[in-house]
């Protein structure tokens, strides 16, 4: 392109953006008469008063997070000793209930006469099974 080309384009670029700012200032000009100074006043000052009530949430609950960090922070060890203290217990008795169970079996199968079927079976298992929905064996 020649040097006067350019020179064409750019005074056409400014013309048409003297056209877009005279169309954007009497846009705003027309919003202007359309509105009221004390409607716009009042609607600065509501969005004052709801800015001010955000930033006073915004900072509760910062504050609400950083001692929710803090709290879970000073109970998370203990939280997991007592959840593996517990998964190990809940194993042990497992394994304790598996073994009463056997010896019951073999009692019921060594003396019969002090075992009727009907007894051993209502007494065979009537712990709460803890993973179960409704928290017991129906």
């Amino acid at each position: 392109m020649s040097r006067n080309d350019l020179e064409k384009q750019d005074m056409e670029r400014g013309e048409e953006m003297k056209s877009i700012e005279a169309a954007s200032h009497c846009a705003a000009q027309q919003i202007r008469d359309m509105l009221s100074s004390d409607d716009v006043a009042s609607l600065t000052h509501l969005q004052m008063l709801i800015l001010g009530r955000l930033q006073d949430s915004n900072a509760v609950l910062s504050h609400f997070n950083e001692f929710s960090e803090r709290s879970f922070a000073a109970v998370a060890n203990d939280f997991s000793r007592n959840t593996r203290l517990l998964k190990s217990m809940k194993a042990d008795l497992d394994h304790i209930f598996r073994r009463i169970r056997g010896l019951k079996n073999r009692l019921a199968a060594q003396y019969p006469e002090a075992f009727k079927e009907s007894v051993v079976g209502q007494i065979a298992d009537q712990r709460p099974d803890l993973e179960d929905e409704k928290g017991w064996k129906q």
